[in-house]
């Protein structure tokens, strides 16, 4: 099928839209930096949620998970646990406020009230952060490139635009070209617009999103169950559940599938969930990465806002998102020999998702669908692009280059460094081999160094700056060797990483005496943090024995023991209505209910500032 024009009515109304929102929002925006980078701090916390969920929503990542859905059935819920994906509900139980008690502006600004301002190590901690941001950032912005190209070349092939150009561009290069094109409109609004303009346009993305997800459930569910079809699938697929092995065979119906269970690394599927759990809960507990997604939190106006809005995000997300995966995966199953997915290398199952949508969905329906994930791509990318800006201007040009730079300085600053990043960006997008390559380095190896130094800054009180530095310094250069010379699954050498790190962390803390007292006692006061503090708590104790500590770890593990079952819970239900499992459905209903009305006791009753 190929686009009609109400469906490029509709894409070119929404581009129309966004760059109006730019425009419109630009005036408020440029009141300060805190407005530009983070709307002021007066953002509800809802439209913040929305917006980060819109922000998790993205092209790339959502290609890459009906390609595992097609491949792994309902197993596939797991397979995000790489990122891992229930870190927001260690977040929304207490990581949140935690980080929002510190009021700093970016995760870089956020370690001078852990550390102080002085003291060894303090400047190389917050420069080796201000370094992992900006190479998250732009790992982020070339994957968002990589699948934004791949996705539009199925709908627009080159050969039909080809002869319109004013020069040659070989063919490999087409989905580049598409990249730079959207890549344009990206940034127009989210460079002169701020948070603010991000956030609106991330409100109208989701609406569209979701009448686009629930209509693509609805036409699945037409075709799996109103004509009588059956999937052809390996036995196992619909159960989410299983052993040591992953025992799904492909031979006879899809052998390329197989194929791809094999290079994923995933067949002994117990042990890869095993490495994804422990890998995981580390990686939750360090915190939030320093992007979009802690900007976000930061952005909110309380630290009990910081934590409603997380957990907002995967109620809004996950079922919406699921719709979709579930949806497209049905259509490509029941009708998987008209979709050419083959290519010189074997079957591109990344393009299941462009190819279903371009073949199976009506006019009206399509443009809903392509503009929704065009703004899915434009709303990671600005949230991204953000996330540098307010490393780069904050902690870079105010900190070291202009520290007194008047507020049209530090936004025309703005400008410059959202421009400079989203060209790296792209350049960095024409050297990655696939999404897929991208993401295994961010998730697997870059945040294999993150976690150790992270882990440390919470819960110990003698971790210090110095510590931080060859913590995170090791663990990132142990992740750039590993990139250069590792071509497997990069899950399976983050624990050398780990330990990388850990070693790191421990040289670092005991070659330098311990941070200022004083800043650990208040930095203890304002953020109360639960873990090993016997020796702060004790000198707080002696000024004000009025003092209470944070005696929640008990109750926040067993509240984040529920949430990742709810959570698990938000992914598989949709997932059950389209292929109308009835028991397993109402079991999850069931279960979700008696979560929610637990949490509503030990969680969002006890929400404080």
């Amino acid at each position: 099928m190929k686009l009609q024009l109400i469906d490029i009515l509709i894409v070119l109304a929404y581009l129309a839209v966004m760059v109006f929102i730019g425009v419109y929002m630009r005036k408020k925006a440029r009141e300060n930096k805190e407005s530009y980078l983070m709307g002021g701090k007066k953002l509800p916390w809802y439209m913040l949620g929305l917006s980060d969920a819109s922000d998790m929503f993205d092209i790339s990542g959502t290609m890459w998970m009906v390609a595992l859905c097609f491949v792994y059935g309902l197993k596939s819920i797991w397979i995000p646990w790489l990122w891992p994906v229930f870190n927001q509900v260690f977040m929304m139980m207490f990581l949140s406020k935690w980080l929002r008690r510190s009021n700093a502006n970016t995760g870089a600004e956020w370690l001078a009230t852990r550390f102080g301002v002085a003291g060894k190590g303090v400047s190389g901690s917050h420069t080796v952060v201000v370094i992992f941001a900006l190479i998250g950032c732009f790992g982020f912005l070339a994957y968002g490139f990589i699948g934004l190209g791949k996705f539009i070349e199925i709908f627009v092939p080159w050969d039909m635009v080809s002869s319109y150009m004013p020069f040659a561009i070989a063919p490999e290069y087409a989905a580049h070209v598409y990249g730079i094109i959207f890549t344009v409109f990206a940034m127009f609004y989210s460079i002169i617009g701020g948070m603010h303009s991000i956030v609106l346009g991330d409100f109208i993305k989701y609406i569209i999103m979701t009448v686009a997800c629930i209509s693509i459930a609805i036409i699945a569910m037409i075709h799996l169950h109103g004509s009588g079809n059956k999937l052809v699938v390996p036995a196992g697929w619909e159960n989410p559940f299983f052993g040591l092995n992953l025992n799904l065979d492909w031979s006879n119906i899809v052998p390329d599938a197989n194929k791809k269970i094999a290079d994923d690394g995933f067949g002994l599927f117990g042990i890869f969930f095993m490495m994804m759990l422990f890998k995981g809960v580390f990686a939750s507990l360090a915190g939030p990465a320093p992007n979009y997604d802690m900007q976000k939190v930061l952005s909110t106006r309380s630290p009990k806002e910081a934590s409603k809005m997380t957990g907002f995000v995967s109620i809004i997300l996950l079922p919406v998102r699921y719709s979709m995966i579930i949806g497209l995966t049905v259509l490509a199953l029941l009708y998987y020999n008209q979709l050419h997915l083959s290519s010189a290398t074997g079957t591109d199952f990344e393009r299941i998702l462009p190819a279903t949508v371009n073949a199976f969905l009506p006019v009206g329906i399509m443009g809903l669908v392509l503009t929704g994930l065009l703004g899915a791509f434009m709303g990671t990318f600005s949230g991204t692009l953000n996330a540098a800006q307010a490393y780069i201007v904050n902690d870079v040009y105010l900190k070291y280059i202009n520290p007194g730079a008047s507020n049209r300085k530090v936004i025309r600053a703005n400008y410059v460094v959202g421009v400079l990043v989203v060209t790296i960006g792209v350049v960095l997008g024409f050297f990655a081999k696939d999404v897929n390559s991208v993401l295994q380095w961010i998730v697997g190896g870059l945040y294999g160094g993150y976690i150790a130094a992270n882990l440390f800054k919470w819960y110990w009180w003698r971790f210090n700056a110095n510590g931080f530095f060859w913590g995170m310094a090791s663990g990132i250069t142990g992740a750039l060797v590993f990139l250069k010379t590792y071509n497997g699954l990069f899950l399976y050498i983050w624990p050398l990483l780990f330990l990388i790190s850990v070693a790191g962390c421990l040289i670092g803390t005991y070659t330098a005496p311990p941070t200022d007292m004083d800043t650990l006692k208040t930095f203890y006061k304002t953020v109360k943090p639960w873990g090993f503090w016997k020796p702060v708590h004790e000198a707080v104790l002696k000024e004000d024995s009025s003092f209470r500590p944070n005696d929640r770890f008990r109750l926040d593990m067993f509240n984040v023991v529920l949430g990742i079952v709810a959570q698990c819970c938000l992914t598989v239900l949709p997932m059950y209505v389209v292929l109308w499992m009835k028991l397993p459905l109402l079991i999850t209903i069931l279960l979700l209910t008696g979560i929610v009305l637990v949490l509503k006791r030990t969680w969002w009753d006890k929400l404080e500032d």
